[in-house]
């Protein structure tokens, strides 16, 4: 599934062009309309001129991919171990790996960025590359997709400094690679499970809100954060019920004052996937709705309605992201965006 948003949002990118699409020794050979004809999942079309393109096997014929590419996407359906052999063996090679998976999350010198909150933890590049000794290549990754909305705002309200969170995530099928034709059971169903999720969602974000002393990236303290994650019959978007209690509680008007402030630190670099508007509150009460408004900014905006004080905490809201755009294959272009304007990919 993110494999081939990679292939639909690279399609007519301003900077980038899609020159080798590698896959498993099973599909290795194959042209890329062939392998996945009978399993294409966009609702747009295969790209014309990546129709034809065959398909390399990821691991075999790394040293010829290597020479053909300046750096790579990265998104395996392999396990963890695996995956982060293939990732530093490209990295070895002189290419940047731009990863979706999770492998290398909490390898201490690798960055995970989201380019709108860290996009300082670049830095982690140069530490990497001088511990392993790589020249070129590096590796960075992208935090998992059923944090992208509230991180966001809870960001925009770090003045406030939030110390305990409370957070209910409602995620999309297709953060499971998956449709209602292909998955049938998730249709008038709920799954109050998902394997991995949950602590993710608590300990990724102090990763992003940690701050790099010495050459070495400390991990955030605070808030505090308790994470469900439960899987609902929506095909994209993850919604989050968030409720949180801050050291300094803000009232009303101040909350919303930062969200509509929001310092966006990468607002002057012009990279052709950032969204104009990173984060919008709705006013209404039933907003934001996961059908109509997922697709905000193309996918890569994040929205938020619903702010209420509350009984346990301070005050609680409703966020949501894209997970396949924002929180997948998009976040990851603009990750390598980013890396290409502040000069780590050539």
């Amino acid at each position: 599934m993110v494999g081939q948003r990679f292939i639909a949002l690279l399609d007519n990118h301003p900077w980038f062009d899609v020159v080798v699409v590698a896959a498993s020794e099973k599909s290795a050979g194959q042209r890329y309309n062939d392998a996945v004809t009978t399993r294409w999942k966009m609702e747009t079309p295969i790209p014309a001129k990546i129709k034809n393109v065959k398909l390399l096997a990821v691991e075999r014929d790394r040293e010829d991919i290597a020479r053909q590419v300046d750096f790579v996407f990265c998104c395996l359906d392999m396990n963890k171990d695996e995956i982060k052999r293939v990732e530093e063996s490209y990295a070895s090679l002189g290419v940047p790996v731009i990863s979706n998976n999770s492998a290398h999350r909490f390898t201490e010198d690798v960055p995970m960025i989201i380019p709108e909150i860290n996009p300082g933890h670049a830095e982690l590049i140069a530490i990497q590359q001088k511990n392993r000794g790589w020249k070129k290549g590096f590796i960075a990754v992208k935090p998992n997709c059923s944090i992208q909305s509230y991180v966001a705002v809870l960001t925009a309200l770090q003045e406030f400094k939030p110390s305990q969170v409370d957070v209910v995530s409602l995620q999309a099928i297709s953060g499971a690679g998956k449709t209602f034709e292909t998955w049938p059971e998730m249709v008038d169903n709920v799954i109050p499970f998902i394997g991995g999720e949950e602590e993710k969602s608590e300990k990724e974000p102090m990763k992003i809100w940690g701050a790099i002393k010495k050459n070495k990236l400390i991990l955030a303290k605070k808030p505090i954060i308790s994470a469900t994650c439960v899987r609902v019959p929506v095909a994209d978007g993850h919604m989050a019920r968030v409720a949180v209690t801050f050291d300094k509680k803000p009232i009303k008007e101040q909350i919303l004052f930062a969200i509509n402030n929001f310092k966006n630190p990468i607002a002057d670099l012009n990279l052709p996937s950032a969204p104009k508007q990173f984060i919008k509150y709705f006013t209404e009460e039933n907003r934001p709705h996961t059908r109509f408004d997922r697709d905000f900014e193309n996918g890569m905006g994040i929205t938020m309605g619903r702010l209420q004080e509350d009984k346990h905490f301070d005050w609680r809201f409703i966020a949501l992201s894209h997970n396949t755009i924002r929180g997948a294959a998009g976040g990851a272009i603009l990750m390598a965006e980013l890396l290409v304007k502040k000069g780590y990919i050539q």
